[in-house]
């Protein structure tokens, strides 16, 4: 029986597909498909065809298979459907696709662009590898199932005939699946691709029957899946050695420019973070990061309960340490959405706080006086410090008012750690000058869409406090503007921050802070001792203000003297490139997109 959570989960992914049938019509002798589904108590009727007829007659029978899972789960009085079984046998457990359904499983992505991590599945499958299971993991949206779909299509006529997909459920279990294999392998298959393996609930302590049985008698075998903690816990115990791991979460700016075809830091800033976006060259489904709500059903589905749901199903229970009694009362899920919406709270407060102080905030003034369209001095008549302590102060209780789940030091930090090995987290160093100085860290989520929409709509919602209601609409919009801005410019930093230490694992990427200012990114190559010092901006203008660090001689001496030669300084912004006082500027756009991130 599934539980409340799960039923839910199950009725939210119901509503989300199509309902419905496909029909065939003869006109004028020849064959045409239509989908018919009734709205509001109307008949509809649409002409459906090619790629689209065939992702909608996907996602019809996954709404089917889904609302009989509900129904048994309910009423627990029909017998399991099967999609499809390969020719000659009616005895296998779960739901397999071989032959022709498998290549209809795989048609809809014809069109879809690679990822560049494809290239290592495509190379375990076709390589001579017969020692190691292939692990695809990520969160939810980021590419997986996908990617074997393109890799079914990319396999030559001969070995498609020998391949099976299999999508596990939670009804099934590895014994299940290993009688499947066994009837598969007398059968001839020699490929065989698994979506979301662990749903079986004791994979995790019986992984090793895959390598030591099948991939070791001839099978290539691929897992994928949405539980990457799982994955990571079956890598420690059973599949240790024996699995080459391929991480999905981590989408960098190139590939969502040159995969879905989307361009613009600003767009990935909005959006980044899933292979979801409606996009010209990949997945249409709706983004889960375009309203708060969505957002938050990400983290919750995606994020909070991958984390329970591979700590429930772990044989050691050590592994819950402090989060255990908030798993024993059903509390932690929402202490994981707790810590995340924390994080993000706190990064939205200072940046806030470095937007009200008085430098930032008279260059937003400024900014607001010179704008072209709508000049105002509405920043100048504003008491900034007032205004400051009130936003931190309405800030704070509205994380306390939220607060759903009392959690201490120790649930944090074991929370984190789980985010770590999610890889939905980085952390990039903040260095003080001098040599004795104490760097701190700065934490970066890799999905930056889930960043921004939470930032988002908590400004949103601050600005409707008294501190604003005496201020007209068009002020308070201005207002909000520019410190969304000022929000979007400390995330295009992060970014940068993060691909720029991805792509160069042989060096050293942090900021280094002075007592007063900062060089926004330093890139330290400690076998040459030498450096590059960058200043990242979001803005499309150069101004002198952008290179004042740059040009400042202690700031310059203090580095060389703790990082060696400076071989380059740059500014990177949404500018075009250019050179001004032996200062490059280089748009951030084509910066991104020249990096290679390992």
């Amino acid at each position: 029986m599934l539980n409340q959570d799960e039923l839910k989960e199950i009725e939210q992914q119901i509503q989300s597909l199509p309902k419905g049938s496909i029909t065939i019509k003869h006109i004028g002798g020849r064959e045409y498909e239509y989908w018919q589904f009734r709205d509001h108590g109307k008949q509809i009727t649409k002409r459906v065809k090619g790629e689209e007829l065939e992702t909608l007659r996907l996602q019809i029978e996954e709404r089917k298979r889904l609302e009989w899972l509900l129904q048994k789960s309910i009423t627990s009085s029909v017998e399991m459907p099967v999609l499809s079984y390969p020719s000659g046998s009616l005895e296998f457990h779960g739901l397999i696709r071989t032959g022709d359904d498998l290549q209809r499983f795989a048609e809809p992505v014809k069109s879809f662009k690679k990822r560049e991590i494809y290239q290592q599945l495509y190379d375990y499958v076709y390589g001579p590898d017969y020692e190691n299971v292939f692990i695809l993991y990520g969160l939810r949206r980021t590419g997986k199932t996908t990617m074997i779909r393109q890799m079914i299509l990319d396999l030559s006529d001969d070995m498609r005939k020998k391949t099976a997909f299999i999508q596990a459920t939670r009804n099934e279990s590895l014994a299940m699946l290993n009688h499947d294999l066994k009837l598969l392998e007398q059968q001839g298959v020699r490929y065989v691709f698994i979506d979301e393996v662990t749903l079986l609930s004791d994979f995790i302590e019986g992984a090793a029957l895959l390598s030591d049985i099948f991939v070791s008698s001839g099978m290539k075998i691929v897992l994928s899946g949405t539980d990457s903690l799982g994955f990571l816990f079956a890598k420690e115990d059973q599949l240790y050695d024996r699995c080459f791991l391929l991480h999905t979460t981590f989408i960098p700016y190139r590939e969502f420019e040159h995969v879905l075809g989307m361009k613009g830091i600003d767009q990935y800033i909005r959006y980044g973070g899933t292979m979801s976006l409606g996009g010209v060259d990949y997945n249409r489904k709706l983004m889960p990061f375009f309203t708060a709500q969505r957002t938050n059903e990400y983290v919750d589905s995606a994020i909070a309960r991958n984390i329970q749901h591979s700590l429930i199903n772990y044989q050691y229970e050590g592994h819950f340490r402090e989060l255990y009694t908030l798993y024993e009362n059903n509390e932690l899920t929402s202490a994981v959405n707790r810590v995340i919406e924390d994080m993000n709270h706190r990064f939205t407060l200072e940046v806030m706080t470095r937007a009200f102080q008085s430098h930032d905030l008279g260059v937003s003034a400024s900014n607001l006086r010179r704008d072209r369209e709508h000049p105002t001095d509405v920043l100048d008549n504003i008491d900034t410090a007032a205004v400051t302590e009130r936003l931190k102060t309405l800030l704070e209780i509205r994380n306390r008012e939220e607060q759903r789940v009392q959690i201490n030091e120790e649930h944090v930090r074991e929370i984190m750690e789980y985010l770590e090995l999610l890889d939905l987290i980085r952390t990039i160093e903040v260095r003080g000058s001098g040599s004795m100085a104490e760097a701190r860290k700065r934490y970066v989520f890799v999905q930056p869409g889930l960043r921004y929409a939470q930032a988002t709509a908590l400004i949103t919602s601050l600005m409707q406090d008294e501190t604003f209601v005496d201020l007209g609409i068009k002020e308070r919009m201005r207002i909000t503007e520019r410190i969304l801005d000022e929000i979007r410019g400390r995330m295009m930093e992060d970014i940068i921050l993060l691909e720029t230490t991805l792509a160069n694992p042989n060096k050293e990427v942090f900021v280094l802070q002075f007592a007063a200012g900062e060089f926004d990114m330093v890139v330290f190559d400690s076998g040459n001792a030498m450096c590059e010092l960058y200043e990242i901006k979001h803005s499309k203008e150069s101004d002198p203000h952008q290179v004042r660090h740059l040009l400042d001689s202690g700031k310059i001496h203090e580095a060389e003297k703790q990082y060696g030669d400076i071989t380059g300084r740059y500014v990177i912004y949404n500018g075009a490139p250019l050179e001004q006082d032996n200062i490059l500027y280089l748009n951030a756009e084509q910066y991104l997109t020249g990096l290679t991130v390992h």
